[in-house]
């Protein structure tokens, strides 16, 4: 895997341009260029040079949960048994490997690990906690909040 070339700083046009891809990262180069006012060809090379800085870090399609049959959207806040450098390993390790954890932050304030899964149903998602949380010697204890509704996902940045 290449390199990321060193961190830029970022003009006025490229916050532009990232606030316009943040909506639709689909747009046409074109339409952006003409929405801040430079050509497709400066549009192409501003994007290639932040996604090769890292500023963009990936180009992504937004699916709705419910739409394929995820209903079930828990955010779980995980207490490790003990916070050394290993543990911490194997736990990020762990929800990197799994598909149905969408989001996992390591964290401090008294929660080792905040973690969003999604799962078709309420059996489906107990089955899972009981694999990741339940039977793991390195978890120490878990709490689980069940969403309602989803109010606001996959939100841009404010740049």
């Amino acid at each position: 895997m290449a390199k990321p070339a060193p961190p830029r700083s970022l003009d006025a046009f490229d916050r532009a341009i990232l606030r316009i891809l943040q909506t639709d990262a689909r747009t046409p180069q074109r339409a952006i260029g003409e929405a801040v006012n430079l050509s497709a060809a400066a549009v192409q090379r501003r994007i290639a040079a932040m996604e090769a800085s890292g500023v963009i870090a990936a180009t992504t399609v937004m699916v709705d949960p419910e739409a394929i049959g995820l209903g079930i959207t828990a955010m779980v806040e995980v207490h490790l048994e003990d916070e050394r450098t290993e543990s911490i390993r194997q736990a990020k390790a762990l929800f990197l490997a799994e598909p149905e954890v969408q989001q996992c932050y390591y964290s401090t304030g008294g929660i080792s690990f905040f973690v969003i899964i999604v799962t078709p149903d309420m059996a489906a998602y107990q089955a899972l906690a009981k694999r990741l949380f339940e039977d793991n010697p390195g978890i120490n204890r878990f709490r689980t909040l069940i969403a309602l509704d989803r109010v606001k996902t996959g939100g841009a940045l404010a740049i």
